[in-house]
């Protein structure tokens, strides 16, 4: 489990990822949120297997719970305005050989395990507060190969949510509007799709 090393309100989020696997001195390293609990089915030992059989992998992910996040991205080049981005939820490309249960995909749920270099080579954002998960696979749109297995998964501890939890977890319009400017800027878009 890695920390964030900002400060209160989710402030320096990224920034400190950034630190985190700036530390990171082991070929691999496993990405998983503070609720999060390892089960019978968080089969480490067989993302390694995958990543190893597919040297040209560098993230790979897996189910939480019985869900399976993944997504994909196409970039539509456009003119001097900008191209688009189309982030299509559960869009996947095709199976790994050999590991029908895997397919490539472009970005995956915060349960992966990933190559420490490929990740320190793409970075995050140190700009990007929070709730931007999706923003470090789109940075790293055709410098990073993603895919996803089903056949490893983690679980989701569920209980009461803390009093006042929900106004740190849901992002203010503020920060998804100097989100998405930040985006349409540093990436010359002139549209973001999601579906």
């Amino acid at each position: 489990m890695f920390f964030s090393a900002g400060n209160l309100h989710g402030n320096g989020w990224f920034a400190g990822r950034n630190l985190a696997v700036s530390q990171v001195t082991t070929k691999y390293f496993l990405w998983v949120d503070d609720d999060f609990l390892f089960t019978k089915w968080t089969k480490i030992e067989e993302m390694v297997k995958v990543m190893e059989a597919v040297p040209e992998l560098d993230v790979l992910g897996g189910k939480v719970g019985e869900e399976q996040f993944y997504f994909s991205l196409i970039y539509e080049e456009g003119d001097e305005e900008g191209g688009c981005m189309y982030r299509k939820s559960r869009g996947k490309y095709h199976s790994l050989p050999g590991y029908p249960q895997c397919s490539l995909v472009s970005g995956v749920i915060n349960f992966f395990l990933a190559r420490t270099d490929a990740v320190q080579r793409v970075g995050f954002d140190p700009q990007l507060k929070r709730v931007a998960h999706s923003e470090f696979f789109m940075d790293g749109l055709g410098s990073l190969m993603v895919a996803t297995c089903s056949h490893v998964a983690i679980g989701h501890q569920k209980g009461p949510i803390q009093k006042g939890y929900m106004r740190f977890r849901e992002p203010a319009k503020s920060d998804e509007t100097s989100k998405l400017q930040l985006h349409f800027f540093k990436n010359h878009l002139k549209c973001i799709r999601y579906g």
